[in-house]
């Protein structure tokens, strides 16, 4: 029992974990080549495309934590893919560059003043009744954040397709709104994961996440059909079946997330090993309450006592 306190008490930083390093590693490289696809492809495209993520933590539960299939999880699968499949056929085709000049161009055109000044607006209303009223309701949260994002596409679509077409040979890196963009894309991101990170903290992630790709995707497709034109010349039918694997998304978002086991775990416990009499040695014995871990007697009893062992050792 004393050895399983101090496991439980004496943990190393995560950050000597090579494990928690290679993660961190591995998901650096996926945001990078999210960051280069918004430089390849149309923007309404790649924001549903998140919707593998929430697969792919399914997939990974299942194979590393353990986790149960169940058949909502299996339905909710393919609808995921059977959208992703829509949306990705369907997509609007890009097919002007996108350079500094027409950036520019865009930033003060007639529709995308309209839209951003709604926008504002929106965000300052939804602010002040978070900030003042102190109204934290998931629905607010979440909205600023998507509102935040759609600020944040734009950027970071300029900043990666900037960048690709100055590969390319034709530098667009010495025009200032380069640098301006990049500069929106930074706050905007960081403000965005402050107030979700606030959603996250109120509310449980089955509710959180399948809200937030919602809003995210709509604010997405908004941003990409207002901003960077990206419906303009499609047909109508690619336009309906474009939207519908979005709805298919959604939905099947909706249910791999429900019901998924994502309580936090309130008690640790001890093995009670091999003790006479007892003819299951995996029964286990909850402890202490981990947020009264501090105050319990037992726990500060280890800790001098694991202080003490430390010191005599040094003699």
């Amino acid at each position: 029992m004393e050895s399983s306190l101090n496991q439980f008490l004496y943990q190393k930083p995560c950050y000597r974990s090579k494990l928690w390093w290679c993660g961190t590693i591995l998901m650096g490289i996926g945001e990078l080549g999210n960051f280069a696809a918004y430089g390849l492809a149309a923007a309404m495209v790649i924001a549903p495309l998140g919707s593998m993520a929430v697969i792919g933590s399914a997939v990974i539960s299942i194979m590393f934590l353990k986790g149960s299939i169940r058949s909502e999880g299996i339905l909710g699968g393919t609808m995921t893919i059977a959208g992703t499949f829509l949306l990705v056929t369907f997509a609007p085709r890009i097919t002007q560059e996108l350079t500094a000049r027409k950036i520019q161009n865009d930033l003060v055109s007639w529709q995308f003043l309209i839209y951003v000044i709604l926008e504002i607006i929106t965000f300052c209303i939804l602010f002040y009744f978070h900030k003042r009223k102190e109204v934290k309701h998931i629905v607010i949260l979440l909205v600023m954040v998507a509102l935040l994002a759609s600020l944040s596409i734009i950027s970071t679509k300029a900043v990666a397709t900037m960048i690709m077409v100055s590969v390319k040979g034709n530098m667009q890196l010495t025009y200032p709104i380069f640098y301006v963009m990049f500069i929106l894309m930074v706050l905007t991101c960081t403000f965005q994961v402050k107030f979700l990170n606030k959603a996250m903290n109120l509310y449980a992630a089955a509710e959180v996440i399948p809200m937030n790709y919602v809003f995210f995707t709509i604010s997405a497709i908004l941003t990409g059909a207002i901003f960077y034109q990206e419906f303009q010349g499609a047909v109508l039918l690619s336009g309906f079946m474009f939207l519908f694997g979005c709805f298919l998304s959604f939905v099947g978002v909706f249910i791999i997330t429900q019901n998924r086991g994502n309580e936090p775990l309130t008690s640790f416990y001890i093995d009670y090993g091999h003790i006479p009499g007892k003819s299951d040695p995996g029964n286990v014995l909850p402890l202490i309450h981990i947020h009264t871990a501090e105050k319990c007697p037992l726990v500060e009893w280890l800790k001098r006592k694991t202080t003490s062992e430390n010191c005599s050792n040094h003699f």
